[in-house]
């Protein structure tokens, strides 16, 4: 009797729950009527508390509509179709790698009859996925395979990383779907500051991540010859650094960093991967790099940018006491055939210089769209390049043009110093002589004379062959190739400079290299281009670099004390232009100083908006 019991009930139950589904889908047959022949195969209860167990039998085996023909065997059961109901779910199968191997969904979802959610259990999906990916069952000890076998929901499993139903085919190794997985992925969760904050995570693997050569990368759409999150940690194998068994553990580092760099040393694993400069406590060494180069950058605009917006008040007064005068019919200075043209600079100062502008902008062009790899602009930019494998190419060589002009400039150094015949002294009359690009006491009066003029407490001061201001420029070229050009050659080369230096110098190298290139560029765009093209005197443009000529009135007003020392040497007319530049030459020079005036200009604007605008 109690047997009879427990067949009836389940029946009544399942019966029960099928009758709104039967009499909206018009079932045809009564599904307790087929459990009467398949309840040894069916289980009616798991059915009843099944996912289907609201729909009937003949909802899936769509082909017995007739009773009786189906019990005399001339209408077989066919494949059950899931799309008629879960569409969504089978057009994403239908484009997956699981289709296109042949895994349909009864290899995974393996009892129709008895299958129960999976919703906020992960650890179905393990079970499932571990038995055909029997290489990947080492995830189980993993962080994230332990996190999930314990029930933490946040724990990344299976269908977190690759999905359930439209897990695509990863491709190619190397290809940019690949590489860009490795990395996308993880910041699903990673990236998620509530997830992270609830499960006391660290925020410094992004964010380290981020700042780094391989996120700029990453984040400009470029993954492909970067290390991504993967690389390093693996993909499924995720363990804490402290085992021995993980890929970031020390004695691993080496391999794991070979992957990539082929001569990896124990010194270069010494790098910080995550190290933020902002953690005094665990990185001193990047904190103390970073607040120096912030305090040089700070000071350094600080006093330029005063000195820059006085000098465009003063000029502009200037220029309106002139153009008054002029009304009036006065001539302010009067110079004896002031329209004759003297030479300043020889020909190799003219190629030099363009040799400067024409590398300074390239790699500024390809550098900033790193530096600010948040922005929509450096998408752009790298996009135009080509992508920045290209742009990598175009940095570097111009890179090499900075080599050889600063080469260059210390081969005419060492001429000027020891063994030119026409300048008079010995080394140090040389090395602080009215000739040299060296800064000397003069340098101060004519600072103060400037400052004064500022405040209309004096004239305005004449100078010799160099000023103060273009000194500066000079000597901060020697500095920015050691700061700027030695850290490139660092991070150009760093298997060879691994080899002798600890991992760590290329996280400082990192942040001199940025900063310093920072530093350079807002400089070069604001203060040395008013200098020499935008203060009132000279706007729109200063063309004396570009054929290295100068009126003699220009001379004698702005250089007095240069004309003044060559008249007195007998020397001015061995100065004297033979001849203007042509006309084409002075349109095409200046048509190519207008466009790196613009293009800097243009630069100068998007760095100042990314740093009022940054993107996360």
């Amino acid at each position: 009797m109690f047997h009879v019991f427990t067949r009836i009930i389940p029946l009544l139950l399942l019966l029960t729950l099928t009758q709104p589904a039967g009499a909206s889908q018009g079932l045809a047959i009564d599904p307790a009527t087929c459990l009467g022949c398949h309840g040894d195969v069916v289980s009616a209860s798991l059915m009843a508390n099944s996912v289907h167990g609201k729909n009937g039998c003949t909802s899936c085996h769509v082909e017995i509509v007739e009773l009786a023909k189906h019990m005399k065997g001339e209408v077989t059961v066919g494949k059950v179709q899931c799309v008629r109901c879960h569409k969504k779910e089978a057009a994403e199968h239908a484009g997956s790698v699981h289709t296109a191997k042949g895994v349909l969904c009864a290899n995974c979802h393996t009892d129709m009859h008895s299958h129960t959610s999976w919703k906020n259990d992960k650890r179905r999906v393990l079970s499932i996925c571990v038995k055909c990916h029997k290489d990947e069952r080492g995830f189980r000890e993993s962080v994230h395979g332990k996190g999930v076998l314990a029930g933490n929901q946040d724990s990344a499993a299976c269908n977190d990383c690759h999905g359930l139903h439209a897990i695509a085919a990863l491709g190619d190794p190397k290809s940019h779907t690949n590489r860009e997985f490795h990395t996308k992925v993880c910041l699903r969760c990673h990236a998620d500051e509530k997830l992270v904050e609830r499960n006391q995570i660290s925020k410094v693997a992004v964010e380290s991540y981020m700042e780094s050569y391989h996120g700029k990368n990453y984040r400009l759409g470029y993954p492909e010859k970067v290390a991504g999150c993967a690389d390093c940690h693996t993909a499924h194998q995720i363990l804490p650094s402290k085992d021995p068994a993980s890929s970031v553990h020390p004695n691993n580092l080496v391999k794991t960093c070979s992957g990539c760099h082929k001569n990896g040393s124990v010194l270069f694993t010494k790098f910080y991967a995550h190290g933020e400069h902002g953690d005094r406590e665990n990185y001193p060494i990047l904190y103390y790099t970073f607040i120096a180069m912030t305090g040089l950058l700070v000071s350094t605009f600080a006093v330029f940018w005063l000195h820059t917006l006085l000098w465009m008040v003063r000029g502009f007064v200037e220029n309106r006491e002139k153009a008054a005068a002029l009304e009036e019919g006065q001539i302010l200075h009067h110079v004896p055939e002031g329209h004759k043209q003297y030479r300043r600079f020889n020909r190799l100062h003219v190629f030099l210089h363009l040799t400067v502008i024409i590398s300074f902008l390239g790699l500024s062009l390809t550098g900033l769209p790193l530096k600010f790899s948040d922005q929509a602009w450096a998408k752009i930019l790298m996009d135009l390049y080509g992508g920045a494998p290209n742009a990598a190419l175009i940095h570097r060589m111009c890179a090499g043009l900075t080599f050889f002009y600063f080469a260059t400039a210390i081969l005419m150094s060492i001429n000027f110093l020891f063994i030119r015949k026409d300048i008079k002294g010995n080394f140090f009359q040389r090395l602080f002589g009215p000739d040299s690009l060296c800064p000397n006491l003069r340098d101060i009066s004519d600072v103060v004379g400037m400052v004064r003029w500022f405040f209309f407490r004096g004239p305005k001061p004449t100078f010799e062959r160099w000023t103060y201001w273009e000194k500066f420029d000079f000597l901060a070229v020697f500095w920015g190739m050691f700061a700027i050009g030695g850290s490139g050659l660092m991070l150009w080369f760093p298997e060879f400079f691994g080899s002798f230096l600890p991992g760590w110098a290329f996280n400082v190298a990192t942040i001199i290299h940025s900063d310093e290139a920072l530093l350079a560029t807002g400089f070069i765009f604001s203060v040395h281009f008013f200098n020499t093209h935008g203060r009132p005197e000279k706007f729109p443009m200063d063309f004396v670099i570009f054929n290295g000529q100068m009126s003699k009135h220009e001379f004698i007003e702005e250089r007095g004390d240069q004309w003044a020392r060559y008249e007195k040497e007998g020397i001015t007319e061995n100065f004297k232009a033979k001849k203007s530049s042509g006309i084409v030459y002075d349109f095409c020079l200046k048509a190519f100083g207008f466009s790196a005036v613009f293009i800097g200009i243009t630069l100068l604007i998007l760095m100042i908006y990314a740093f009022m605008f940054p993107h996360h």
